[in-house]
This record gives structure tokens, C-alpha cells and sequence, in this order.
């Protein structure tokens, strides 16, 4: 009689009810009486079928296409990480509403289709300059709002051509977001939601970034101003510093010679010349 085996899933997760799309032949779950030592060999051939081809979706995820294109969907699974796992033929990429609070160096890299990403309500503090390495060309859209961001490596959003939204985070108003909203590609209907919630000046705090721009608030010149100034400190200290040695070197010097120019007064007169001069008396 021959016994049910169920093979491995957790290669080829199957989705095939979820997205209308059949599994691959190799990656179905069916019935069989082979050995086990035939099971392995299977699930090997698995392995192979699926892995090449990009088809593996992340366990808390659900891959499907969406017009003709695949799209992981991972909203809402309480990930506190990307995933390592996502199909390298992914075009869109939800991971919106999860608990990520980091985005490492090259994340992205090795999906090359990638088009959009949806990083908006997690509790990112922190983005990599090399973060969207290998996905900046053909990245569209990337939306990053209401996360816990303050401040962000220009180098990682300039490279960009995507549309950016950046609203709704805890951003410190400063010359790198200044160049980032002058320079990278904002989401017009977001870019007025982007606040300074600290900032130089207690009265920029609270305000929209764009109309303290629109001021003329220059964060930028600010910060050249306080290396000016700080290398001005600077450059008065070692002069002061240089004048002290001299004042202190010249003072020693005299000392030393008002020393030396009372010294031979003071000896008394060689014992032969008072004689000599004794006798010419």
C-alpha cells in the first residue's frame, strides 16, 4: 500500500489559488508511494525548478502579477526586516505597515526589474547611503512616508530618478535634506507635508520645509558660517598661542642676559693685579 508524502513547500510557497496562475510542475504538492530516499530526490528537483526562475515568494508574503508584472505584496506581516528571500523578477515590492526600522546597504541590489517600492508606516530610522545601490535607474516610485526618519545620506536619495515621498517624518531641517528636496525628483502632492520637527532656530520647529525655504532660509550657508567661524576660533588660538612662546621666549632670553651681565661685577678682583698695582704705587 502505498504512503502519502507531502513535499516540501518552503521553496515554491503555492499561491496558485491566490494569483489564478498554476504552480510549476515540480513545486505542486501531490501524492505518491515512491521511497523516501525518491521524496529527497524530488524535493531536490524542486529546488532546481524554482530557484532559477525567481518564483519563490517570502513566506509572510503573497506574490502575484499585477499587468503582467509580479508584485510582492508584504503589508500589514509585522516584519521587522526586508526580506532576503523576495523573487529577483520582482517590478512592485509592498512592504508597507511593518515594524522595519532599518534599510542596510545594496537591499535592493539583486532585484534588477524593480520599479516600485512601498516602505510607508514602519518605523525606519535608519537608510544606508548605498541603501537602493543597483535599483536607481529603473526605480519609479518610492515612498517612504511616516516612518521615524531625521535625516538621510544625500548620496542615497540624489542618485534616484524615482518619485519620492517623504512626508510625515520626525525630519532635523539641515543642508542634506535642503539639497535633497532642491535636487531629488518629490512627489508634489507630499512635498508640503515634509516639517521641520527640529531645526537650528527654534522658530523654524513645527513649520513646513518649503516655506521656511521659501523664506530664504539658506541651511546651508548656515552651516558654511559655522565652519568659517569655527576655523576662525581655531586659527586665533594658535596665533594667540604662537605670541604667548615669543613674549615668554624674549622675557627668558633677558632674564638670562641681565643674569650673566652682573655675574662678572660681582667676583672679586684677581689676587695678581692688585699687586701689580700696588708696586706701580
Amino acid at each position: 500500500m502505498g504512503e502519502a508524502v507531502l513535499l516540501p513547500g518552503s521553496c515554491c510557497h503555492p499561491r496558485g489559488a491566490a494569483s489564478g496562475r498554476a504552480e510549476p510542475a515540480g513545486c505542486r504538492m501531490s501524492l505518491t508511494s515512491t521511497a523516501p530516499a525518491t521524496s529527497v530526490a524530488q524535493a531536490f528537483f524542486c529546488l532546481l525548478l524554482c530557484i532559477p526562475r525567481g518564483s519563490c515568494c517570502p513566506p509572510s508574503c503573497q506574490c502575484t502579477e499585477r499587468a503582467g508584472a509580479k508584485a510582492v505584496l508584504c503589508s500589514s506581516r509585522h516584519l521587522e526586516e526586508i526580506p532576503r528571500d523576495i523573487p529577483r523578477d520582482v517590478v512592485f515590492l509592498k512592504l508597507d505597515a511593518n515594524s522595519i526600522t532599518r534599510i542596510p546597504g545594496n537591499a535592493f541590489g539583486h532585484l534588477s526589474h524593480l520599479e516600485e517600492i512601498d516602505l510607508s508606516g514602519n518605523a525606519i530610522e535608519k537608510i544606508d547611503g548605498a541603501a537602493f545601490k543597483g535599483v536607481a535607474a529603473g526605480l519609479r516610485s518610492l515612498d517612504l512616508s511616516g516612518n521615524r526618519i531625521r535625516s538621510i545620506p544625500k548620496e542615497a536619495l540624489l542618485a534616484l530618478k524615482a518619485k519620492l515621498r517623504l512626508a510625515n517624518n520626525p525630519w532635523h531641517c539641515e543642508c542634506a535634506l535642503q539639497e535633497v528636496l532642491w535636487e531629488a525628483r518629490l512627489d508634489p502632492d507630499s512635498v508640503r507635508d515634509i516639517t521641520c520637527h527640529t531645526a537650528p532656530r527654534e522658530e523654524y520647529v513645527g513649520k513646513p520645509l518649503l516655506q521656511v525655504l521659501d523664506a530664504g532660509v539658506n541651511f546651508c550657508s548656515v552651516r558654511q558660517r559655522t565652519t568659517d567661524v569655527a576655523m576662525f576660533v581655531t586659527m586665533f588660538g594658535w596665533f594667540a598661542m604662537v605670541i604667548v612662546y615669543v613674549i615668554c621666549y624674549v622675557r627668558h632670553n633677558r632674564e638670562d642676559s641681565c643674569r650673566h651681565g652682573h655675574y662678572p661685577s660681582s667676583l672679586p678682583s684677581a689676587p695678581g693685579r692688585a699687586d701689580t698695582t700696588s708696586t706701580a704705587l
